[in-house]
């Protein structure tokens, strides 16, 4: 019989880069949630994970963590706003108060700027 001989494989193992997806949404817009225990609430959006393709919405989808007290800071229950992906939410038309989809168009200048399916209207990027 063989002796076992632990050693490493020759072939190269390496994670494949996370792609960044294109979001219709950026930090500072008002989106409304469309699927989910909070379907029809509004909120703005604070965060933005490009590589996981999720947002984080002030005052949706809050999760509790339970902390444990420290020299600096006190414990207790936190509540915060979870992660949710950008494809549950759509963004409010500024002229309507409407959700709607987006559309994107080059400009003259040839940035890319966002159009309203429902009015539109260009919608402002938010930087």
């Amino acid at each position: 019989m063989k002796p076992l001989v632990y050693k490493k494989s020759s072939r190269v193992r390496t994670e494949p880069k996370p792609v960044r997806m294109k979001m219709h949404v950026t930090k500072g817009d008002t989106v409304q949630v469309i699927s989910g225990d909070d379907k029809g609430k509004t909120g703005t959006v604070i965060r933005v994970f490009p590589k996981s393709g999720r947002i984080t919405v002030d005052g949706i989808n809050l999760a509790k963590r339970h902390r444990r007290a420290t020299e600096n800071t006190e414990g207790g229950i936190m509540t915060f706003p979870a992660p949710l992906h950008h494809s549950k939410v759509m963004l409010i038309d500024p002229k309507s108060g409407e959700p709607t989809r987006v559309r994107r168009q080059k400009d003259a200048d040839g940035t890319v700027e966002r159009i309203s399916v429902k009015s539109g209207d260009v919608i402002a990027r938010n930087r």
